[in-house]
């Protein structure tokens, strides 16, 4: 059984979003457990940062249903999760006041924003960069911090929306495992991404949008072994899907 207030699992039925006479999002249906690490693929213009953004309230949907455990979308289930963007939204403090605010916002006693705050720093290795000011780090580094202030929070369900897409190498793989650490502590991890070698990394399951829809879900070794859609099979080999 789910803990008491938890927002998982997660039921869409659907889902439609348009912007003028251009449908976004089409009949858009999926289900999310309460555990695991599912990624999102996608060509451009699928549909995957508008789908997370609707599910982090951020964007109101045109039509369909989402049911949060049962529940309707609202403000007691969006403070049960956390999104990191592809470009980092950071304050002019430092490293450790852009955490300490994200925990004040959560209305949080000092003692327990302080346990937060230490936590996500070790956790995150950014103990030696805890004085700097944040936004004159490296990208790697402003990634992990906000990566760090959202797992601060300790939310049920993380959102990431391409957040490697501008890293190197090496900060690319600091941040996935940072995400498998979390998902190891039972952190329930979307993450939305181009890149199918990261998506072979760490993907439990794939949901594969294509042209507003989610045309496939599937475990991620079936997935990659065997896609059952054209468009799916194109875009895992490196060509434009029709």
């Amino acid at each position: 059984m789910p803990e008491e207030g938890a927002i998982l699992p997660l039921e869409v039925r659907g889902l439609g979003l348009a912007f003028g006479p251009r449908p976004a999002l089409k009949e858009v249906t999926f289900a999310l457990g309460p555990r695991g690490l599912t990624v999102v693929l996608g060509a451009n213009g699928a549909g995957k940062s508008l789908l997370l953004r609707i599910l982090h309230g951020l964007l109101p949907p045109g039509r369909g249903e989402i049911r949060w455990n049962g529940r309707p979308p609202g403000p007691a289930v969006w403070r049960r999760q956390a999104m990191v963007f592809q470009s980092p939204v950071l304050l002019r403090r430092s490293v450790a006041a852009n955490i300490a605010f994200a925990l004040a916002a959560r209305g949080l006693p000092r003692a327990e924003r302080r346990r937060r705050l230490a936590a996500a720093l070790e956790g995150c290795g950014l103990d030696g960069l805890a004085r700097r000011p944040a936004r004159r780090l490296s990208g790697g580094e402003q990634q992990r911090v906000a990566l760090a202030r959202a797992l601060a929070l300790e939310p049920e369900l993380l959102l990431l929306d391409e957040p490697t897409a501008s890293l190197d190498p090496a900060a690319t793989r600091a941040i996935e495992s940072l995400l498998l650490r979390a998902r190891d502590a039972g952190t329930r991890i979307v993450l939305v991404t181009h890149d199918v070698a990261q998506a072979r990394r760490l993907a439990e399951e794939v949901i594969f949008l294509h042209a507003g829809r989610v045309i496939e879900q599937a475990p991620a070794a079936a997935f990659f072994a065997a896609p059952r859609s054209a468009a799916a099979r194109a875009y895992i080999e490196g060509r434009l899907p029709a």
